[in-house]
């Protein structure tokens, strides 16, 4: 005796000619598909009042009301609901209003069956489909990676592995699968400090060694990629987006692609990852430092310390005099950063001005650091941005009403090809690590400058004895460079409640996490 079958949605198909269609119905019932008819708009209205419907199969050319129009009524009372439009019209003009009514999907008569069931498969049950495809791909990969985890990684294996952690880390998010989501998270300890070991071991080497194996730094960016494209169309536009993390740009690239043939890879931020250091190395292609001892009006040691906004004032003359030097002759730079509201109007209003046709255009824009560090004195901030999911969100809805994007636009237009970067990333800190210092240590939370500096627990930080090692400023003898591993922040015994209190869940930078130190880089060619 075969089982009754167990109906999971139902359609309603309003067509006049109803019964010529009946085997379709059958063959959508045998798959679990109640298929409830009407042969006019009054009916299929009336038969919506009555009962929950989960898609609707509307004919197009029935006597009396249009489908279309039709449609459009039914749409007032029921706007959620998908609708597919069957017609024996092959006509262009009649597709076109069909899509720009929002039509799901568009069926040109005779159909058969299974014409009828992929698209009704697709709108009904597509997500939950792809979730499930999701679910056991991530599964596979998952134990896979678990398999990995103990075999010794180079500059381009981590490179890989970050990059499938956050695209994971993205697509299950984006699923809602946040019960996945999890078990991937629970990766990232581990992550964490083998990465933190991996750096500690080869950044020195890559600092000392520059013609060795060693991946792209921030000092070879302009050199390397725009610079190629500056010598072939006269002119390029570079963009820095501040504290940009490689899964915020895997948010963001979605809306750019329309635009333009997308390149996308990562590099390494030297070290410590914070904009004086950063960001300086970015515009002039030189260690810290190396920017201390050739400007030292511009950036000294004793600046450094300060890490505020003045040790990023030059970052316009520095681009300047790296492409000066690479190219052996003066080139035409304008440069920009944004910063405020007021700084994103001015710039919008002016903004054919602001790219050159014969040069480089720079722009920095710092609404996503800004953003992180805003949150751990803003409880509203906090709220929105409460983890690294919502602050890819809170990202992408920036992004669509930004001054960037409205550049990005310009030079679509004008044919610009664009470097698109970030100068460090930032990791959400919730383990607080205990620091002994002197008085004169720095006041950075993910690293510090001072004399006998150490970390409480070894695994929590690297300690750096000589400046040379990481190419940084002289800052007199005995002074020691700490920079925080894995999510912690650094607090001194005397104000540990105080620091875990102000600071546990701030998104912060400065340390030696993937998320800081891969950074994405994009090569944006626009689409004609």
């Amino acid at each position: 005796m075969t089982a009754p079958v167990k109906f999971t949605k139902t359609i309603l198909w309003v067509d006049d000619e109803a019964e010529l269609l009946e085997a379709h119905g059958i063959f959508l019932g045998e798959r679990g598909y109640r298929v409830q008819w009407a042969t006019n708009a009054d009916d299929a209205l009336e038969l919506l009042r009555r009962e929950p419907i989960d898609l609707l199969l509307l004919d197009e050319q029935m006597p009396g009301v249009r489908g279309l129009d039709a449609y459009r009524e039914i749409r007032e009372f029921a706007p959620a609901l998908p609708v597919v439009m069957v017609t024996k019209s092959e006509e262009d003009a009649t597709l076109k209003e069909a899509i720009g009514a929002n039509i799901r999907d568009y069926l040109i008569k005779p159909i058969n069956p299974r014409q009828v069931l992929t698209a009704v498969t697709r709108i009904l049950d597509g997500p939950r489909i792809r979730q499930q495809a999701l679910a056991r791909r991530f599964v596979e990969r998952f134990r896979a990676i678990e398999a990995e985890r103990n075999r010794a990684l180079d500059w381009r294996g981590w490179l890989d592995r970050f990059q499938e952690l956050m695209a994971w880390d993205v697509e299950l998010a984006e699923a809602g699968e946040m019960g996945l989501h999890e078990s991937l998270r629970g990766l990232y300890p581990d992550m964490h400090r083998d990465f933190a070991q991996f750096i500690g071991r080869e950044y020195p080497r890559w600092a000392q060694a520059l013609e060795g194996d060693r991946p792209p730094l921030s000092i070879d960016i302009v050199g390397e990629f725009v610079l190629p494209i500056l010598n072939r169309d006269r002119r390029a536009i570079f963009i820095v987006v501040d504290c940009l993390r490689v899964d915020q740009w895997m948010a963001l690239e979605p809306l750019i692609a329309p635009m333009f043939e997308v390149e996308t890879s990562q590099y390494y931020a030297v070290l410590p990852t914070a904009t004086p250091y950063s960001r300086n190395a970015l515009f002039s292609g030189l260690f810290p430092g190396e920017i201390a001892a050739r400007y030292p009006d511009w950036w000294s040691s004793q600046g450094a310390e300060r890490d505020d906004e003045t040790l990023n004032a030059h970052e316009r003359e520095l681009l300047a005099a790296q492409l000066a030097e690479l190219r052996r002759d003066p080139t035409p730079v304008r440069y920009a950063k944004i910063s405020s509201a007021t700084d994103s109007d001015d710039l919008l209003r002016h903004l054919g001005g602001s790219i050159l046709s014969d040069g480089v255009s720079a722009f920095v824009f710092n609404f996503i650091d800004l953003l992180t560090h805003g949150r751990s004195e803003s409880m509203i901030l906090y709220e929105v941005a409460r983890d690294e999911v919502a602050l890819r969100k809170l990202t992408r809805q920036w992004f669509e009403r930004s001054a960037l994007l409205g550049v990005l636009r310009e030079a679509q237009r004008r044919g610009i090809t664009v470097v698109l970067t970030s100068d460090h990333g930032a990791i959400h800190c919730n383990t607080p690590a205990t620091v002994y210092a002197k008085r004169d240590a720095t006041m950075n939370l993910r690293y510090k400058f001072g004399e006998d500096l150490r970390a409480e627990q070894a695994d929590q930080a690297l300690l750096y004895t000589d400046a040379d090692a990481l190419r940084l400023p002289h800052r007199g003898p005995g002074v020691n460079t700490l920079l925080a591993a894995g999510d912690t922040f650094f607090v001194y015994p005397t104000k540990l409640r105080e620091y875990q209190q102000r600071y546990r869940g701030s998104f912060l930078h400065g340390g030696v996490t993937p998320e800081e130190v891969i950074l994405p880089l994009a090569l944006l060619t626009p689409k004609r």
